[in-house]
């Protein structure tokens, strides 16, 4: 459709109103702009994949097409580079009435190297540089739940502690792709935290030529996977998917394939922190567009 191409900016006049920090003072400089206002701006950097100095020229001359140039002025580029790393951006999360069904799945997001090009006919070098990405979605609402960064090849099955300990809505299912099939992962969703209050159920593949564990006492993760094991070598592999509902896994490659057609596949920052934040800025507009574009349905009485 043509209007694809249009382009429409509200700026909230709260937003506005607090551009400039209003905070306690602090030793040495003070800050001239707010934490919304460098959130706003990076906002905007990361939903049209501009670097920071076009960043700066993009949104001082919508501020002088609303006529505001007088009263606001755009932070340099060295100023949203300089505070990125600082910021504390919240990712606001639904709560839902009923218990959230958890897919977890990881992905890549490339830092520095080679493109696509040059890598098929001449490999990589040692400048090719990776980070993983770690999500974990909540399969009704379609929201990021929960998600962490990791350097490159790190181990997707020990970060699902850290994906967790944020979540405080109750978890009926957790899904997970083959990976995740390992002995502190079940124990971890059979024996959770005190803030889930019944354990959550695996729907995790066994992995090839599984067998059952024996053990002299009974645990809820070794029984679950047990079953597990032996209804996948009763019905067969394709089977079990439909039985247990595995094909809602991919639902975090969908929601995964969004942060990278909207965000983009590529990390701009290079320090670390302010890595972190781009990500979760990249989640709050991900929230954001989510909320806007759902439509909210109800049951209606006859």
């Amino acid at each position: 459709m043509i209007v694809r191409g249009s382009l429409t900016l509200w700026l909230d006049e709260a937003a506005l109103s607090s551009c400039y920090h209003a905070g306690a003072m602090q030793r040495g400089a003070q800050y001239t702009y707010s934490d919304q206002a460098i959130e706003m701006a990076l906002t905007i950097r990361s939903l049209l994949n501009l670097p920071l100095r076009q960043t700066q020229g993009f949104i001082q001359p919508v501020l002088v097409l609303l006529g505001l140039d007088d009263l606001l002025v755009m932070p340099n580029y060295t100023t949203l580079s300089r505070r990125q790393g600082r910021l504390a951006v919240v990712v606001a999360v639904q709560r839902t009435k009923e218990p959230m069904h958890w897919v977890v799945d990881s992905t890549g997001l490339k830092v520095d190297g080679e493109g696509e090009l040059k890598v098929r006919k001449h490999g990589w070098t040692t400048r090719r540089t990776w980070r993983e990405l770690h999500l974990g979605i909540n399969a009704d609402t379609q929201e990021i739940v929960a998600h962490q960064l990791t350097l490159a090849y790190a181990d997707d099955a020990r970060q699902l502690k850290s994906l967790l300990r944020p979540i405080d809505t109750p978890i009926a299912s957790g899904y997970a792709d083959g990976a995740y099939d390992r002995w502190h992962v079940h124990r971890l969703l059979a024996y959770p935290s005190p803030q889930q209050p019944t354990p959550i159920e695996a729907i995790i593949p066994p992995c090839n030529h599984a067998r059952c564990k024996k053990s002299k006492r009974r645990y809820r993760h070794i029984e679950a996977r047990n079953q597990r094991v032996k209804h996948m070598n009763k019905v067969g592999w394709e089977k079990w998917k439909v039985h247990s509902g595995y094909h809602r896994r991919s639902l975090v490659e969908t929601a995964m394939a969004r942060f990278k057609r909207i965000i983009g596949p590529r990390l701009q920052a290079r320090e670390w922190t302010r890595q972190k934040v781009e990500v979760q800025i990249g989640c709050a507009l991900l929230h954001r567009m989510t909320h806007l574009g759902r439509p909210q349905s109800y049951k209606v009485e006859a």
